[in-house]
C-alpha cells in the first residue's frame, strides 16, 4: 500500500533527512587513504547517536540476505555497486567509494547515498559520478504531481543509456516514510506514462546505480550482501529522499 504523507509528516522526514546528510558529510570528510571502512561506519554511528536517531540499516535482513546487515552505512568500493559491508578494508589512492546511509528519527525515515573518489581521481570515475548525478537530477525533475513512476524511471534510464552505463535491473528506488522501504518500487529504467500516479505528499528514495561497463547483470559476494559488476568495471550510486509536492520536487536529504 502506498502512503501519502501529510505536510507535517514531510517536515518530520526532513529532520530525519538532515541527519542522513550530516552523517554522509562526516563520512566523506573522514575518508582518506589508509582509513578503514569500519572507521567510516563508526563516524556515521556517532552522528546518528548525537541526533537521537537510529539506523534502519543496522540489523536489517530482507529475504535475500543470509545474515542481518552489520553496519549503519553501506560502503561499496570500486566494482561494488551497492550494499557493501563496512569492514576492515583500508581505502587506497584512487578508490571510488559509494556510501549509502539511512536514519529514523521520531518515527520517520530518510535515505541517501553519495559517491566520491579518494586521493587521486581517475577521469573515468569522475565521468561516471557526473553521469550518475545527471541521472538522479533527471529522475528528481520528473517527480512532479500527475507524472507517473515510469516517468522517473524513463528519465533516469535515458541519461544512463546515453552515458553507455549499465544498471542492476533488480534494484532501484522505493517509497519511504514510516519505514525505509515502502511501496512503490521505483525502477531505474522504464517506459514513461506507466505506473503509480504521483501525488502531493508521496515520498520516494530515488537512487540511480550506474555501472561503467554497460552491462545490467551483476554478481553477489559470498557475504550475501555486496553487489558487484560482472566485468569488474566501476560503479557509482547517488540517492536522495524526495517529496512530490504541488510546488515541485522537494529534496529531504540535503544538509
Amino acid at each position: 500500500m502506498v502512503e501519502i504523507k501529510t505536510d507535517t509528516a514531510l517536515e518530520a522526514m526532513r529532520e530525519a533527512g538532515r541527519v542522513v546528510a550530516h552523517a554522509l558529510a562526516a563520512v566523506r570528510a573522514t575518508a582518506a587513504v589508509g582509513v578503514r571502512l569500519r572507521e567510516l561506519d563508526e563516524v556515521a554511528r556517532a552522528v546518528l547517536t548525537t541526533a537521537g536517531a537510529r539506523s534502519p540499516f543496522l540489523g536489517y535482513r530482507p529475504s535475500f540476505a543470509p545474515v542481518p546487515f552489520p553496519g549503519v552505512i553501506c560502503a561499496s568500493v570500486n566494482d561494488a555497486v551497492a550494499h557493501g559491508i563496512p569492514d576492515g578494508y583500508r581505502l587506497r589512492d584512487g578508490d571510488l567509494v559509494s556510501i549509502d546511509c539511512g536514519a529514523e528519527l521520531d518515527g520517520w525515515a530518510g535515505d541517501a547515498a553519495i559517491t566520491f573518489t579518494v586521493g587521486t581521481p581517475r577521469p573515468a570515475d569522475l565521468d561516471l559520478i557526473a553521469a550518475t548525478q545527471r541521472a538522479l537530477d533527471a529522475g528528481i525533475a520528473a517527480a512532479t504531481v500527475d507524472h507517473r513512476i515510469g516517468d522517473i524511471s524513463h528519465a533516469i534510464g535515458t541519461v544512463a543509456r546515453a552515458a553507455a552505463c549499465g544498471m542492476p535491473a533488480d534494484f532501484g528506488g522505493h517509497g519511504i516514510g514510516r519505514r525505509m522501504h515502502e511501496d512503490p518500487h521505483v525502477p531505474n529504467d522504464g517506459r514513461p506514462g506507466r505506473g503509480f500516479r504521483l501525488r502531493h505528499g508521496l515520498a520516494l528514495a530515488i537512487e540511480p546505480m550506474l555501472m561503467a561497463g554497460g552491462r545490467d547483470d551483476y554478481r553477489t559476494d559470498p557475504d550475501g550482501w555486496t553487489l558487484r559488476t560482472i566485468d569488474g568495471s566501476r560503479a557509482a550510486h547517488i540517492e536522495h529522499t524526495v517529496a512530490v509536492t504541488q510546488d515541485g520536487p522537494r529534496i529531504l536529504t540535503l544538509p
